[in-house]
């Protein structure tokens, strides 16, 4: 960690212990883009796991920092809803609308039956189908890659991989592929001030969703489904629609959750291997620790650091009253460092004994749909790293996204040792 983190990361721990509780503010995006959220989050968890800030940017709002806590909000969508109409899945008001949904930010039985829609594409069947193709792709990627020169393992390896990956799973021109991972960083974006420049970004997000809509009538004409999401949900009782606004939820859903999860994950994984170099040592000696490795690197970095409920009736968690209609954020990102649940949770651990012990899918009936297909892409891509290259290492700052809700990475200078 180079002197400047470690100045950040001891005035941010100073600054979480002397702030008065009734003074946090844990969703600061600044915390996130510095990597200086953990001592907030450490301190609610010891102190006031349910907490509640009255004035925020974000409005009122109530932090969930504890596992077994987040467990029973998310587990339990009688009380606690994801409705877009309610305020949605993120800590910003105004997601997704409610013309534009998904079927995240529904509650069942609706959620059900439009989930159930996109479910083949993510059975262990399908999924295994993938595999050669993802392994052909990732080698190609790697293969290419410059040795002994500084690149952005960012835009080289994580999103090549993803962008090719989202452009198979939708059948999308593949040429254009480089579009999807775009419009997931368009959405998530935090709402800019300036009226023009969200203007600009709704116009060019738009421009990339509407190339969605002749391959929706394309698919939707033919006799039966193809394999690809486009032509399930055309196709599905519950998802089909004439409408394109109506069918935009659910693809930007998939575009989002396909990009980032996996995105992140596999930047995460070289920054966690860079940062316990005894870790990236033992995986080199052993690439089959990549059974364990892989959602533990997932835990680490937990890549949705937080979703947002809206509760249904009044509800007692750990002592404390949430009352109808608030708003409660589940800190995914604090619970995957709980160590009341996990034994030493901030250490990077490869061969832990119990790795998928993670909230980083979430629970219940929104669990991620496509949480297989994400740890195998993240499998195939070190597999094959691992075969290839003795050490890439992390040569310069890295940048992180300007997000509170998606935990990653923007940029990641690396050079990979000849």
């Amino acid at each position: 960690m180079a002197d400047g983190s470690i100045n950040l990361a001891k005035d941010a721990r100073e600054r979480a212990w002397a702030t008065p509780l009734d003074q946090f503010q844990v969703a600061d995006i600044d915390h996130f883009v510095t990597d200086t959220h953990w001592p907030w989050f450490e301190r609610l968890r010891a102190e006031d796991p349910v907490h509640y800030t009255a004035e925020s940017e974000f409005g009122p709002y109530w932090s969930v920092t504890r596992f077994n806590d987040i467990i029973a909000v998310d587990g339990n969508h009688e009380v606690f809803s994801s409705s877009s109409e309610l305020g949605g899945i993120t800590i910003f008001d105004g997601y997704e609308s409610s013309r534009t949904t998904s079927f995240i930010g529904l509650d069942p039985p609706q959620h059900d039956a439009e989930r159930k829609v996109v479910t083949p594409m993510f059975s262990s069947a399908g999924i295994q189908a993938m595999a050669p193709l993802i392994r052909e792709r990732a080698a190609k990627i790697l293969d290419e890659l410059p040795v002994g020169e500084t690149f952005d393992f960012v835009d080289k390896v994580s999103i090549e991989l993803t962008s090719q990956m989202l452009a198979t799973l939708f059948n999308f021109p593949f040429e254009d592929r480089r579009l999807l991972p775009r419009a997931s960083d368009l959405i998530l974006m935090p709402p800019p001030d300036d009226a023009g420049e969200l203007e600009a970004r709704q116009t060019e997000l738009m421009g990339i969703f509407t190339r969605f809509v002749p391959l929706w009538i394309e698919r939707k004409a033919a006799a039966s489904p193809a394999d690809d999401l486009i032509s399930l949900l055309a196709h599905g009782a519950a998802t089909t629609s004439d409408n394109p606004e109506e069918f935009f939820g659910n693809l930007v859903l998939l575009v989002v959750a396909g990009s980032d999860t996996t995105r992140h994950s596999i930047s995460g994984a070289l920054l966690a291997l860079n940062e316990n170099p005894d870790q990236y040592q033992r995986l080199r000696e052993t690439p089959a620790l990549l059974e364990t490795a892989v959602p533990e690197i997932i835990r680490w970095q937990t890549p949705v650091a937080h979703m947002r409920r809206t509760a249904l009736a009044d509800y007692e968690l750990s002592g404390k009253t949430i009352r109808k209609g608030e708003k409660v954020i589940m800190w995914y990102v604090s619970g995957n460092r709980d160590d009341t649940v996990i034994e030493n949770p901030d250490a990077f651990v490869i061969d832990r004994a119990r790795p998928r012990q993670h909230v980083s899918f979430g629970f219940g009936v929104h669990r991620c749909v496509g949480n297989r297909l994400a740890e195998m892409q993240l499998r195939i891509v070190w597999e094959e790293i691992l075969k290839r290259f003795p050490r890439i290492e992390i040569v310069g700052d890295i940048r992180r996204l300007r997000s509170n809700f998606v935990k990653g990475y923007e940029a990641m200078p690396v050079r990979i040792v000849a």
